[in-house]
């Protein structure tokens, strides 16, 4: 299976191509042709298994026609580092268009993202505290979003914000498509996703557990010996990128 097969606007599939992306991953040809057909999804999908592609592809497809410097697409992502990526993932495979993407998240000056939104922007990708403060500032116009997706919900709820994302579900509009990806679903999880999707169609990829890609070390240390190990295990690991997460 190719990505031809989809039926993406050419321009859409140029962006996929110039990404070096050939065939679509499990959840790819699965959720694909369901948020093509404007169905609520939930996914059930660990990091690493293609889905960000597996919503933005169709729904750049979906805002080729309408409104333009509208936001239509509204994804709500945990943190900065994940609203980044997926913020850069849409001008990626949507290089070729005109659809903008602007990430909204704190720790950075909200009055850049304001001047943004007033250029206007038809996706927004941002993290539900930021988000919350722009709408009591009403510098943001979510009324027109066509299309939720909220992203490793787990996550959000783990750090605290499922409150933020119920009082921000109430600024949305109820005639929306909405899509929910989760790589597990405890209960409060799993009663968001009852309380927020129509009849959803359910996409699993694997067992609920990592990437086959994916494996974990744990290595405990004291603080002062962090970095001794770390550019011990750089030097010993055959490895051309590295990406290392601080807090």
């Amino acid at each position: 299976m190719n990505f031809e097969q989809f039926n993406l606007d050419p321009r859409i599939l140029a962006g996929v191509s110039a990404a070096g992306y050939t065939t679509p991953t499990p959840i790819q040809q699965q959720a694909i042709p369901v948020v093509m057909a404007g169905k609520d999804i939930l996914g059930l999908a660990q990091t690493g298994t293609g889905k960000t592609a597996a919503f933005a592809l169709p729904i750049l497809q979906r805002l080729l026609k309408g409104h333009t410097r509208k936001i239509r697409a509204l994804i709500v992502a945990p943190t900065r580092e994940l609203a980044e990526q997926i913020h850069q993932s849409f001008i990626e495979y949507g290089r070729n268009t005109k659809v903008r993407s602007l990430p909204i998240y704190g720790g950075v000056s909200k009055v850049n993202q304001v001047n943004e939104l007033r250029r206007g922007v038809e996706v927004v990708v941002g993290c539900p505290g930021r988000l919350l403060d722009h709408i009591g500032d009403r510098t943001i116009d979510l009324s027109e979003i066509e299309v939720l997706v909220l992203d490793e919900a787990d996550r959000m709820c783990d750090m605290g914000f499922l409150p933020d994302i119920r009082k921000l579900l109430s600024h949305l509009p109820k005639q929306r498509q909405t899509l929910f990806f989760s790589a597990t679903m405890p209960e409060d999880i799993r009663q968001l996703s009852h309380d927020i999707l129509t009849d959803p169609v359910t996409v699993q990829i694997g067992q609920i557990a990592p990437a086959h890609t994916v494996s974990h070390a744990l290595y405990p240390v004291t603080d002062g010996l962090k970095n001794k190990l770390l550019f011990a295990m750089l030097e010993k690991t055959a490895t051309g990128r590295v990406i290392v997460f601080t807090r």
